[in-house]
Parts: structure tokens; sequence; C-alpha cells
């Protein structure tokens, strides 16, 4: 993971002023430049194997390329391959007269030694308190109409279905780790929300599943599968399954970005409510950016929900838009900030004869949030939420807005 890469990646840089240093080595045709940019791109995905397949073909197409030798024998050696490559480490010493710097990279290698594929595991806790002045998502507008023409009817929600606040305190953790040394990863999240009073909307969650990536031609592709169970008020109050695959083609973008599309299935049951299952797709784009101390990231995409059964408003079209930033203020000091807009429009009346109207939803969520380092794994974040959902259906309103303050541990 990140700390196999890590390592790799600072051998990446001595390879280069490696394959500098060799004089008989020429400039390799474009194929083999391809297949070189391959390996690398693998090593940065996780794919070790994948990795070592290229390097190896690399080498018998282009035996002076230096920096794929050091990179394959490094590679080797964290798949606890000693023999192949000290093998390697010597054809180097031997065949390149690497500079002093390539000579201790070699020897702290050797020293360590090659102990075979160790799987990293990366895991974050977080524990905290926090206020939400609308608990229970409760309508922002008091009063109301059902029926049509003569019958129709104006009526007043009852105070429990107001917006009601409470404080709150929150756990939760998660896990990443590796699964195998060609990049496929294990990942699962715990959370649990309690309420001060209003208890029956006290929410947890457990989610677990498994990414796994490839390269197919110049395309890199990553594949998500999860399993979700959502808890309301101590019982279980929804179950979804997902599949995603997202995909990143070979396009010419300035080395701050990549652009992604990304695609998917989820399944939501609901075990304590009638004809409210749904499949959904996705279709969107993402565009990432990375540059120094600010990263972030903006996506635009296409959701079609198919109910299962006789769902109120039928199945339902939608897209949802999201901006997501962070930035390293200072030392001491990272921001984050992020909006997300969420539309939907239904296909028939919510409730003929009672609601007529074709429910058309628009839910906006503007997040902040500073995050204070106080030491390598352990960080204090201030975050606010704040949630807008505006719909044609007046008792489906509401603002809701959260405060929240958390301790992080990081590789708890």
């Amino acid at each position: 993971m990140r700390g196999c890469i890590s390592r790799i990646g600072k051998a990446l840089l001595f390879a280069c002023s490696l394959t500098c240093a060799a004089q008989a080595q020429q400039i390799p045709p474009l194929a083999q430049q391809d297949l070189y940019l391959d390996a690398l791109q693998s090593i940065s995905d996780g794919r070790q194997t994948d990795a070592s397949e290229a390097l190896i073909r690399m080498i018998e197409n282009e035996p002076q390329h230096a920096g794929a030798w050091l990179d394959l024998a490094i590679i080797q050696c964290e798949l606890g391959r000693g023999a192949e490559a000290e093998r390697l480490f010597a054809a180097i010493e031997s065949r390149f007269s690497p500079p002093p710097v390539i000579l201790e990279v070699i020897a702290a290698q050797r020293a360590k030694g090659c102990k075979g594929w160790q799987p990293q595991t990366r895991s974050t806790a977080m524990l905290g308190r926090g206020t939400d002045s609308n608990v229970n998502q409760g309508a922002s507008n008091p009063n109301f109409t059902i029926g049509t023409g003569a019958l129709r009817v104006e009526l007043q929600l009852l105070p429990e279905s107001l917006p009601q606040r409470d404080n709150y305190t929150f756990a939760s953790y998660d896990v990443l780790r590796e699964l195998s040394p060609n990049g496929t990863l294990g990942f699962a999240q715990v959370r649990a929300v309690h309420n001060d009073s209003l208890t029956e909307f006290d929410t947890s969650s457990l989610v677990g599943g498994i990414e796994h990536p490839w390269r197919i031609g110049g395309w890199n592709v990553r594949g998500t599968g999860l399993l979700a169970l959502h808890g309301l008020g101590g019982k279980l109050y929804q179950v979804q399954s997902q599949a995603q695959f997202r995909v990143t083609p070979p396009v010419k973008l300035p080395n701050t970005l990549q652009f992604s599309v990304v695609g998917g299935l989820s399944h939501v049951e609901y075990p304590t409510l009638n004809n409210f299952d749904s499949n959904t797709w996705e279709l969107r784009g993402l565009l990432t950016y990375r540059n120094g101390r600010t990263q972030g990231h903006a996506t635009l995409g296409y959701l079609f929900d198919k109910a299962s059964a006789d769902r109120p408003g039928g199945d339902r079209a939608g897209w949802y838009t999201s901006i997501q930033a962070r930035r390293r203020i200072s030392e001491y000091v990272i921001g984050e900030l992020g909006w997300t807009r969420q539309t939907w429009l239904s296909d028939t009346a919510y409730s003929p004869g009672l609601i007529d109207e074709i429910r058309h939803q628009k839910t906006q969520v503007l997040r902040g949030a500073l995050i204070f380092p106080v030491d390598e794994r352990q960080a204090v974040q201030v975050e606010v939420r704040e949630a807008r959902n505006r719909d044609n259906i007046s008792v489906f309103q509401y603002n809701s807005r959260q405060v929240q303050v958390s301790w992080q541990w990081q590789g708890f």
C-alpha cells in the first residue's frame, strides 16, 4: 500500500539516476517505453506481480535499461524471491557500475532481507460529540394538504413530525488491508451514533468490501464490491449491496489532473418497509486534482433508480454533483470543504388520490472542516455540515445543521 509504494517510489527515483549513468544505454523504442510505463503504473497501483512480469519482459527486450533492472530487483525482494533479487543486484553492480547512492540502496535492501510479501494495514478510529438541529429530519413547513378538488384538506403536522434538536456521541473505525501482492484490498467500516434523548433515531452501520485494480492496454480499471448494513433505533433498517467500476482512460492531461469514468449498480432492501426496495444505476465522470498541499475532485453523474415493487412515485431519475477539496493550510491546520447536490424526479404521482404531485426532490449538503494534527497519528477535527432538502411535497422538506468535534487516531 502507501508504505510499499513509498519505498518503491524512492527506488524509482534512484533508478532514474542509474539509468542516466549507464553510458551504454540507448533510448528504448516507443513500445519499450510503453511497457516500462505500464510497469510503473502497476507499481503505483500496488500490483507487484503484474509489475514484475512487465519488467521481466522489459529487460528481455532492452537489457541495457538499468532502471528496469533495479525496479525488478526491489520488487522480487518485496515478493520474497531472495535468490532472484540477489542475482539482479549482483548483475546491476557488475553491468552498470552504479554510483554510491545506488550501492547504498542495494546494501540497505540486502541488510533488510527479502522476507516476502507482507500485507500492510491502515486504520483510523474516531470518537466525538456533536449537535444536530434536526435529528428526525422533521418538515420545515408544519402545514400540508391532501386530496384533490373539493376533497382537498389542509392539515397541520404533529409536533413530533417537526424538527427536533439533540446532542449525540459518535464513534467509528475504518480499516484497509492488502489481501494480495497484486493490489487486492479489503476494507471495513463500523460507525455508531447515539443521541442523548431521541434514541429512536440512533444510527449504526457496518460496511465491508473488496477492491481490485487491473491494467487493460493503456486503461486503468478498478473494481469494487461492498455490502452495507444500516440500523435505525437499534433495528436493521437498510441492506445495501453495490458493484462499481472506475475506468481511467489514457487521456493526456496535466500531471496534476486525472479523469475517470465511474459506473455501478446498487441494490437496496428495507427489511421493515414494504414496496421500497430498489436498484440504482449510476454513470458519472470524475476529475481529480493533486498539486502539492492541495487535492480535490469534482464529479457529475446521472442516476436511474428502478423500483422493485409499487413504491410511491414509481421509478425515478436524477443527477448528482459533487466538489470536494482538501488543503494543508499550515503545519498545524488542514482544511476541507465540500458541496454536493442530488436531484430526483419520479415517474408518477406519489400517492394518487391522496398526494397527486409527482415528487421532485433537490438536496444540497455543504460541509467544512478544520483538522488540527497533534502528532503523526492523532488529530482533532472540527466539522460543520448543513443539509437543505427542497421538495415540491412540503412534508418532505427539511433543513438540518450538524456541528461536531472529534478525536482521530491513525493506525489505531
